[in-house]
């Protein structure tokens, strides 16, 4: 992943809170919209899904459908590492977890790798790029949900993003609790496989990006995601 991104960017990382070390930790792809500027605001797509020049593994976009939004799953991460399994937030972010659940559907998640790991300062894993540099994303984007007072303790599953309502691909597991401004939509929370993420953690990283932030030392393939319904 580039450094050049803010923490949990796409392509980087997310801003820490002012309290927290200043790693930013999760940047995701590159904002490169092609719509229309009215497109994302437009009364048929709610949740603002909008395609963007790059298209790797591109399936289309997700259902613009309200109804089917709020459908309740659980997710588990077939991992080299072990399962993962999180429970959506379907109610708290129903544009987050529709599109979690259309790309995993899709098997864009499958063959895939976590490409980043933070160890100290914030603690995570990051994961969701197709292309595993950190700047890949599915060939859409779409708004933030569910900021107000968010917070991330271990067990939170959130998007990455390269700024404002430039969701994509890319997701982050808190390995611990976590400092975070408020600017990553969380979609999920671990029901199993902490163990896992702890190993993960533990196992350290690369230091590629900056002294424990880079690539998990451990290998954190994705051979695919399993969606659960109800």
């Amino acid at each position: 992943m580039s450094a050049s991104a803010s923490p949990l960017a796409r392509a980087g990382k997310p801003q820490p809170a002012a309290a927290a070390v200043a790693k930013s930790p999760f940047a995701g792809h590159v904002a490169d919209p092609v719509a229309a500027p009215g497109a994302v605001a437009a009364a048929d797509n709610p949740c603002g899904y909008i395609p963007t020049v790059q298209r790797f593994r591109f399936h289309g976009l997700p259902s613009s459908k309200v109804a089917m939004h709020k459908q309740p799953f659980s997710a588990t991460l077939v991992t080299t590492q072990g399962r993962i399994t999180f429970k959506a937030l379907a109610a708290d972010a129903p544009c987050t977890t529709n599109s979690f659940r259309f790309l995993a559907q899709h098997q864009y998640y499958d063959d895939t790798h976590c490409h980043r790991l933070v160890t100290s300062g914030i603690f995570v894993l990051q994961c969701g790029d197709a292309t595993g540099t950190g700047s890949g994303g599915a060939g859409y984007e779409f708004k933030d949900e569910n900021l107000a007072g968010a917070t991330y303790p271990a067990g939170t599953v959130a998007m990455a993003n390269a700024g404002p309502d430039t969701n994509g691909s890319q997701f982050f597991i808190c390995t611990k609790d976590t400092t975070l401004s408020p600017a990553y939509t969380p979609f999920g929370r671990v029901t199993a496989g902490m163990d896992v993420l702890l190993k993960i953690d533990a196992g350290g990283t690369d230091d590629q990006n900056s002294v424990d932030d880079g690539y998990p030392l451990l290998y954190v393939g994705i051979s695919t995601v399993k969606i659960q319904l109800g």
